[in-house]
């Protein structure tokens, strides 16, 4: 991701005077922006949402000497602007999550098969047979098989994502406190 400019307290002043005339309202406002930058971030699955922020911050700040002079409406929209610019560059670059070791052997394997089927079974029969439904098959038939899923439910796609992300951290809890017993 770029990062060649730094923001240093004069661009900083500048930045100020740009979101606001009085600096306790200026300030005000660049905070209510940058928690607002992190909210966005984090929805997206961004692991580093501070400093992407910061990035926008840094960005915005590098252009307003060239479009200061001009610029006409809310100005908490230029930087929701740019920090979807920015989004996409760490779409780009994010490195794909490492995956899963192999088991080190038949008997870990059997293991975990059986810690996964311990932790399924605490779940009620269809949530667990939604969650088992939803990791079928691959590529563009995984793509088909989920769309008649979320019909099946009634359910959207994005609301199927959401139900089974939601049953995921439940399976997980319930890994965890399998873990600490």
């Amino acid at each position: 991701m770029k990062k060649d400019w730094e923001l240093t307290p004069e661009a900083f002043d500048q930045l100020l005077d740009w979101l606001g005339p009085e600096r306790e309202s200026a300030g005000k406002c660049y905070e209510e922006i940058r928690q607002r930058l992190i909210k966005i971030f984090t929805a997206r699955g961004c692991h580093t949402p501070d400093e992407l922020a910061d990035e926008t911050f840094n960005r915005v700040s590098a252009k307003l000497p060239e479009i200061a002079p001009t610029y006409q409406g809310d100005r908490k929209l230029y930087f929701y602007g740019i920090a979807n610019f920015i989004f996409r560059e760490y779409t780009k670059v994010k490195p794909a999550p490492l995956p899963l070791p192999p088991p080190e052997s038949a008997a870990e394997a059997e293991h975990q098969a059986q810690c996964l089927e311990r932790c399924l079974q605490r779940l009620e029969p269809e949530q667990r047979q939604l969650v088992t439904a939803y990791y079928q098959y691959d590529k563009r038939a995984k793509i088909e098989h989920r769309r008649r899923l979320a019909e099946q439910y009634g359910l959207s796609d994005n609301a199927l994502k959401i139900r089974v992300h939601r049953l995921r951290q439940q399976l997980f809890q319930y890994l965890c406190e399998g873990l600490e017993k």
